[in-house]
Parts: C-alpha cells; sequence; structure tokens
C-alpha cells in the first residue's frame, strides 16, 4: 500500500515536467549582453608598431634593448592564452613589432645599465609610434 501512494504522488510531478520541457524547449536561448571590452584582438597582418626607446638626459638612442610586447588572446571555451613577441632596438634605438595585436598589451623594456620599463597601454592605430624614456638607475655606495 505504501508503494501505491508513492507512485501516486510521483505520477502527477512527472506529468507536470514532461509538459513543461517542450515549452522550455521552444524558447531562444537569450542572447548575452554586449560588453564594451577592452580586450586585446588577433594579431592584424597590417599592423607594425614602430617603439623608439632612448635614455638619459641627453635622449640618447638605447641600443639592443629588450622590448616585450605581452597580450591576453581571450577564448570564450577554452582558457585565455597569454601571448608575448619580444624584439630588439638596432643602433638608432628603434625596435618594429610586426603583426602586433590591437588593444591592451603590456611592453616591457630592459637594457643593460638602465632602469627596467613596464607600462599597460591602449593600442589604437595599427601604425602607431611609441616613445620611451629609459633613466639610470640610483647608484649604490
Amino acid at each position: 500500500m505504501d508503494i501505491s501512494r508513492r507512485f501516486l504522488a510521483t505520477v502527477p510531478l512527472a506529468v507536470c515536467l514532461s509538459l513543461s520541457w517542450p515549452a522550455a524547449a521552444q524558447n531562444p536561448p537569450a542572447a548575452p549582453p554586449a560588453s564594451p571590452s577592452r580586450e586585446a584582438t588577433a594579431p592584424n597582418p597590417q599592423s607594425r608598431f614602430t617603439v623608439e626607446v632612448t635614455g638619459g638626459d641627453k635622449d640618447v638612442p638605447v641600443e639592443n634593448a629588450s622590448v616585450y610586447f605581452t597580450y591576453v588572446e581571450e577564448h570564450k571555451i577554452k582558457k585565455n592564452k597569454t601571448l608575448e613577441i619580444n624584439v630588439k632596438t638596432n643602433q638608432d634605438g628603434v625596435a618594429h613589432v610586426p603583426n602586433a595585436p590591437l588593444g591592451r598589451v603590456r611592453i616591457q623594456v630592459i637594457a643593460e645599465g638602465w632602469k627596467t620599463y613596464g607600462r599597460w597601454l591602449d593600442l589604437d592605430d595599427p601604425k602607431q609610434v611609441i616613445k620611451i624614456h629609459l633613466e639610470r638607475p640610483v647608484k649604490w655606495y
């Protein structure tokens, strides 16, 4: 007798669930809200940033400095991927970064005998020239 009461109690619940399933399946999924985010876009083959590195009081070009471009490639399904581009400056203190992404990137400049530079920048123009000024480190006695 106890089993028949349980069965009778679950039958209406099962009927309600089976009737509500097709109604829920017919509704279109809600579109995600469009939010203006500042993620870095994919590398653009036409974009080429120029970085000019100078240092000291006389704005001397810094030769052989390492310039690192770090950006996050965002994915909707899998984990975000952090990518990095490394270039070196020439004798004139100029480095060209080919196929660089537009959007938010971190630029780090490391040169021997100079303080390390690092900043997050929003890059909008594919032909942008970025000027970076380095300082000498403090002397330790």
